[in-house]
């Protein structure tokens, strides 16, 4: 059975945002509505370094991580169009950034902090969250990354509803963003 794509997508999909404003859930389903592969970016970093994101910061620093993290999604960006759920740091590096404003769409998923904090709880290997107050944590990054992601080329709220609402959000950005009168934001 061959899957219609519901939009045709010139570019990968790089959904950014903090840990818990749901960019894995939603990815895989935003992947399905279109029919491209979904890839979340942890996955292929633990692969390529045979560990995991825990132990990558714990062996290494989060600066390691991050250089990682850049190889590994310039890597992806070289093959087919995909929608690619990065970590909550990717965007935020000056280089990874560029690398996504040439190579794909990025849609910020924004989530309030009462959200991401019932969520990222859900979770107990979330590195920068550990022995720390989850809370005070998320602020401290809402306040630091929250003008960073806003960079992103489109901007979704991610909320309490199920994820297919949120989908349905996304697409309807996507396509208001891939719409002849907004071609100039492709080039």
């Amino acid at each position: 059975m061959t899957v219609q794509r519901l939009l045709e997508v010139p570019r990968s999909i790089i959904l950014v945002g903090l840990m818990g404003a749901g960019k894995t859930c939603i990815g895989r389903e935003l992947a399905g509505r279109l029919g491209i592969p979904f890839i979340d970016v942890d996955t292929e970093i633990e692969a390529a370094a045979g560990c995991t994101i825990e132990d990558i910061f714990r062996l290494y620093c989060e600066h390691e991580f991050s250089d990682g993290e850049r190889r590994v999604l310039a890597r992806l960006l070289d093959g087919s169009t995909q929608v690619l759920a990065t970590g909550g740091g990717a965007f935020i590096d000056p280089d990874t950034r560029q690398i996504a404003r040439g190579q794909a769409i990025s849609v910020w998923l924004r989530a309030d902090l009462d959200l991401l904090v019932s969520r990222v709880g859900r979770r107990s290997n979330r590195p920068l969250l550990r022995d720390k107050n989850a809370r005070d944590v998320l602020r401290n990054l809402i306040d630091e990354r929250y003008p960073i992601y806003a960079e992103a080329d489109i901007t979704v709220d991610s909320g309490r509803e199920a994820p297919e609402f949120t989908v349905e959000r996304v697409i309807h950005e996507l396509e208001d963003f891939l719409s002849p009168d907004n071609a100039e934001s492709l080039l």
